[in-house]
Protein backbone atom coordinates (compact mmCIF):
# COMPACT_ATOMS: atom_id res chain seq x y z
CA UNK A 1 0.00 0.00 0.00
CA UNK A 2 1.88 3.54 -0.83
CA UNK A 3 1.60 6.11 1.68
CA UNK A 4 0.48 9.39 0.82
CA UNK A 5 3.22 11.82 2.05
CA UNK A 6 1.16 15.15 0.98
CA UNK A 7 -1.83 14.16 2.47
CA UNK A 8 -0.57 13.24 5.80
CA UNK A 9 1.09 16.41 5.58
CA UNK A 10 -1.74 18.43 4.82
CA UNK A 11 -3.58 16.85 7.71
CA UNK A 12 -0.02 17.40 9.77
CA UNK A 13 -0.24 21.35 8.74
CA UNK A 14 -4.35 21.58 9.40
CA UNK A 15 -3.80 20.53 13.24
CA UNK A 16 -1.00 22.78 13.50
CA UNK A 17 -3.25 25.73 12.04
CA UNK A 18 -5.91 24.74 14.28
CA UNK A 19 -3.77 24.16 17.02
CA UNK A 20 -2.17 27.72 16.90
CA UNK A 21 -5.67 29.23 16.41
CA UNK A 22 -6.50 27.94 19.87
CA UNK A 23 -3.47 29.03 22.02
CA UNK A 24 -3.66 32.33 20.15
CA UNK A 25 -7.30 32.72 21.04
CA UNK A 26 -7.13 31.07 24.57
CA UNK A 27 -4.22 33.57 25.03
CA UNK A 28 -5.83 36.53 23.88
CA UNK A 29 -9.09 36.04 26.21
CA UNK A 30 -7.27 35.66 29.35
CA UNK A 31 -5.55 38.87 28.87
CA UNK A 32 -6.38 42.02 31.27
CA UNK A 33 -8.87 44.38 29.96
CA UNK A 34 -6.48 47.45 29.60
CA UNK A 35 -8.25 50.34 29.37
CA UNK A 36 -11.96 52.01 28.31
CA UNK A 37 -11.64 54.13 25.41
CA UNK A 38 -15.18 56.30 25.05
CA UNK A 39 -15.40 58.11 21.43
CA UNK A 40 -18.30 60.38 20.59
CA UNK A 41 -19.05 59.95 17.22
CA UNK A 42 -20.25 64.31 16.91
CA UNK A 43 -17.01 65.25 18.27
CA UNK A 44 -18.66 66.34 21.22
CA UNK A 45 -19.76 65.19 24.33
CA UNK A 46 -22.96 67.98 25.40
CA UNK A 47 -25.26 66.05 27.07
CA UNK A 48 -23.04 62.76 28.76
CA UNK A 49 -19.55 63.06 29.46
CA UNK A 50 -16.47 60.17 29.19
CA UNK A 51 -16.95 60.15 32.91
CA UNK A 52 -20.33 59.51 33.25
CA UNK A 53 -19.96 56.78 30.65
CA UNK A 54 -17.34 55.14 32.53
CA UNK A 55 -19.09 55.40 35.38
CA UNK A 56 -22.29 53.85 33.88
CA UNK A 57 -20.18 50.57 32.65
CA UNK A 58 -18.20 50.30 36.06
CA UNK A 59 -21.91 50.48 38.35
CA UNK A 60 -22.96 47.44 36.47
CA UNK A 61 -19.63 45.98 36.94
CA UNK A 62 -19.30 45.37 32.96
CA UNK A 63 -15.76 47.07 32.26
CA UNK A 64 -13.85 46.87 35.70
CA UNK A 65 -9.72 47.01 34.14
CA UNK A 66 -7.89 44.25 35.01
CA UNK A 67 -10.85 41.64 34.66
CA UNK A 68 -10.31 38.74 31.93
CA UNK A 69 -11.39 39.98 28.67
CA UNK A 70 -13.34 36.33 28.57
CA UNK A 71 -15.92 38.24 31.10
CA UNK A 72 -16.69 40.87 29.22
CA UNK A 73 -20.16 40.78 27.63
CA UNK A 74 -20.31 43.58 24.99
CA UNK A 75 -24.25 42.92 24.11
CA UNK A 76 -25.26 43.55 27.74
CA UNK A 77 -22.72 46.70 27.80
CA UNK A 78 -24.64 48.40 24.77
CA UNK A 79 -27.77 47.42 25.80
CA UNK A 80 -26.86 49.41 29.01
CA UNK A 81 -25.67 51.73 27.27
CA UNK A 82 -28.47 52.19 24.92
CA UNK A 83 -30.82 52.78 27.93
CA UNK A 84 -28.95 55.85 29.30
CA UNK A 85 -31.79 58.59 28.31
CA UNK A 86 -28.82 61.01 26.54
CA UNK A 87 -27.21 58.33 24.07
CA UNK A 88 -29.05 57.50 21.14
CA UNK A 89 -26.86 54.80 19.70
CA UNK A 90 -24.14 52.90 21.51
CA UNK A 91 -21.99 49.98 19.84
CA UNK A 92 -18.78 48.49 21.95
CA UNK A 93 -15.97 46.49 21.01
CA UNK A 94 -12.64 45.21 21.80
CA UNK A 95 -9.38 45.38 20.45
CA UNK A 96 -6.90 42.79 20.34
CA UNK A 97 -4.55 44.84 22.49
CA UNK A 98 -7.03 44.95 25.26
CA UNK A 99 -8.68 48.41 24.81
CA UNK A 100 -12.53 48.24 25.17
CA UNK A 101 -13.65 51.07 22.60
CA UNK A 102 -17.45 52.55 22.98
CA UNK A 103 -18.32 54.78 19.96
CA UNK A 104 -21.78 57.06 21.69
CA UNK A 105 -24.15 58.99 19.49
CA UNK A 106 -25.77 61.15 21.21
CA UNK A 107 -29.50 62.31 21.09
CA UNK A 108 -30.10 66.00 19.31
CA UNK A 109 -32.67 67.83 20.63
CA UNK A 110 -34.71 70.43 18.29
CA UNK A 111 -36.59 72.09 20.50
CA UNK A 112 -37.85 72.50 24.48
CA UNK A 113 -41.12 72.39 25.77
CA UNK A 114 -42.03 74.40 28.89
CA UNK A 115 -45.07 73.71 30.71
CA UNK A 116 -45.57 71.76 33.69
CA UNK A 117 -42.80 69.04 32.99
CA UNK A 118 -39.73 70.75 31.07
CA UNK A 119 -38.03 68.62 28.47
CA UNK A 120 -36.17 68.39 24.86
CA UNK A 121 -38.38 66.99 21.75
CA UNK A 122 -35.12 64.99 19.78
CA UNK A 123 -34.43 64.89 16.14
CA UNK A 124 -36.64 61.83 15.86
CA UNK A 125 -39.07 63.03 17.40
CA UNK A 126 -39.05 61.43 20.98
CA UNK A 127 -38.74 63.33 24.61
CA UNK A 128 -35.43 63.92 25.78
CA UNK A 129 -34.51 65.08 29.45
CA UNK A 130 -33.08 68.01 30.06
CA UNK A 131 -29.34 67.64 30.60
CA UNK A 132 -27.53 68.75 33.44
CA UNK A 133 -23.98 69.72 31.91
CA UNK A 134 -25.34 71.40 28.78
CA UNK A 135 -28.39 73.56 27.87
CA UNK A 136 -29.23 73.51 24.24
CA UNK A 137 -29.64 76.57 22.15
CA UNK A 138 -32.93 75.20 20.22
CA UNK A 139 -36.71 77.12 20.05
CA UNK A 140 -38.67 77.34 23.24
CA UNK A 141 -42.33 75.20 23.00
CA UNK A 142 -45.48 77.04 24.74
CA UNK A 143 -48.36 75.32 25.31
CA UNK A 144 -46.96 72.34 23.92
CA UNK A 145 -48.82 68.73 25.25
CA UNK A 146 -47.73 65.40 24.67
CA UNK A 147 -50.42 65.18 22.54
CA UNK A 148 -48.94 68.04 20.39
CA UNK A 149 -45.43 66.62 20.06
CA UNK A 150 -46.45 64.66 16.92
CA UNK A 151 -48.77 67.66 15.47
CA UNK A 152 -45.63 69.80 15.65
CA UNK A 153 -42.65 67.50 15.01
CA UNK A 154 -42.36 68.38 11.28
CA UNK A 155 -42.63 71.87 11.58
CA UNK A 156 -39.64 71.80 14.80
CA UNK A 157 -37.69 69.26 12.08
CA UNK A 158 -37.50 71.55 9.05
CA UNK A 159 -36.33 74.94 11.41
CA UNK A 160 -33.75 72.45 12.77
CA UNK A 161 -32.43 71.25 9.07
CA UNK A 162 -32.19 74.88 7.76
CA UNK A 163 -29.92 77.33 8.94
CA UNK A 164 -31.64 79.98 8.62
CA UNK A 165 -34.72 79.08 10.22
CA UNK A 166 -32.77 77.45 13.29
CA UNK A 167 -30.88 80.47 13.41
CA UNK A 168 -33.64 83.14 13.38
CA UNK A 169 -36.56 81.35 15.45
CA UNK A 170 -36.97 81.70 19.21
CA UNK A 171 -40.31 80.26 20.16
CA UNK A 172 -43.25 78.01 18.63
CA UNK A 173 -46.37 78.68 20.18
CA UNK A 174 -49.36 76.58 20.08
CA UNK A 175 -52.71 78.27 19.54
CA UNK A 176 -56.48 77.13 19.65
CA UNK A 177 -57.24 74.78 16.54
CA UNK A 178 -53.86 73.15 16.11
CA UNK A 179 -52.36 76.89 14.91
CA UNK A 180 -49.03 77.57 15.43
CA UNK A 181 -47.14 81.38 16.10
CA UNK A 182 -43.31 81.81 15.73
CA UNK A 183 -41.54 84.06 17.71
CA UNK A 184 -37.83 85.70 15.79
CA UNK A 185 -34.62 86.58 16.78
CA UNK A 186 -34.02 89.93 16.35
CA UNK A 187 -37.36 90.86 15.03
CA UNK A 188 -40.49 92.96 16.31
CA UNK A 189 -43.34 90.68 14.46
CA UNK A 190 -44.50 87.97 15.00
CA UNK A 191 -44.85 85.36 12.67
CA UNK A 192 -48.47 83.25 12.42
CA UNK A 193 -47.71 80.20 10.51
CA UNK A 194 -51.30 78.05 10.94
CA UNK A 195 -51.75 74.24 10.84
CA UNK A 196 -48.61 72.52 10.24
CA UNK A 197 -49.03 71.59 6.84
CA UNK A 198 -47.26 72.67 3.19
CA UNK A 199 -44.35 73.31 5.97
CA UNK A 200 -41.39 73.86 2.96
CA UNK A 201 -44.04 75.95 0.54
CA UNK A 202 -44.73 78.17 3.28
CA UNK A 203 -40.91 78.67 4.95
CA UNK A 204 -39.92 79.49 1.34
CA UNK A 205 -42.64 82.02 0.68
CA UNK A 206 -41.71 83.68 3.95
CA UNK A 207 -37.78 83.50 3.37
CA UNK A 208 -38.54 85.29 0.19
CA UNK A 209 -40.57 88.18 1.80
CA UNK A 210 -37.75 88.25 4.42
CA UNK A 211 -34.65 88.70 2.60
CA UNK A 212 -36.71 91.47 0.41
CA UNK A 213 -37.92 93.01 3.06
CA UNK A 214 -34.62 93.29 4.53
CA UNK A 215 -33.22 94.39 1.66
CA UNK A 216 -35.61 97.18 1.34
CA UNK A 217 -35.68 97.79 5.32
CA UNK A 218 -38.88 97.45 5.83
CA UNK A 219 -38.74 94.69 8.46
CA UNK A 220 -39.65 97.06 11.14
CA UNK A 221 -42.53 98.50 9.41
CA UNK A 222 -45.10 94.74 10.30
CA UNK A 223 -46.35 93.87 13.16
CA UNK A 224 -47.50 90.55 11.79
CA UNK A 225 -46.62 88.13 9.31
CA UNK A 226 -49.21 85.75 8.08
CA UNK A 227 -48.15 82.40 6.14
CA UNK A 228 -51.60 80.18 6.69
CA UNK A 229 -52.94 81.34 3.34
CA UNK A 230 -49.80 78.69 1.98
CA UNK A 231 -49.34 80.32 -1.62
CA UNK A 232 -48.74 84.40 0.09
CA UNK A 233 -47.28 85.79 2.29
CA UNK A 234 -49.79 88.71 4.27
CA UNK A 235 -48.36 91.38 5.87
CA UNK A 236 -50.25 93.66 8.56
CA UNK A 237 -48.06 97.15 8.66
CA UNK A 238 -47.70 98.94 12.60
Amino acid sequence: MKINFNYIKAILVLALVVFLYGFAEKRNNTRKLKEVEVKFTQNENLYITETAVNKLLIQNRLALTGEGKETLDLNKMETVLNSQPMIENAEVFLTLDGTLKTNIQQRKPIGRVLGNSTYYIDRLGAKMPLSSYYSARVPILNDISDNSIEEVYPLLKYISEDPFYSELVTQISRENGGLYKLELRRIDFSLFFGSVDRVEEKMNNFKAFYKKALKDDKLSTYKMVDLQFGNQVVCTKK
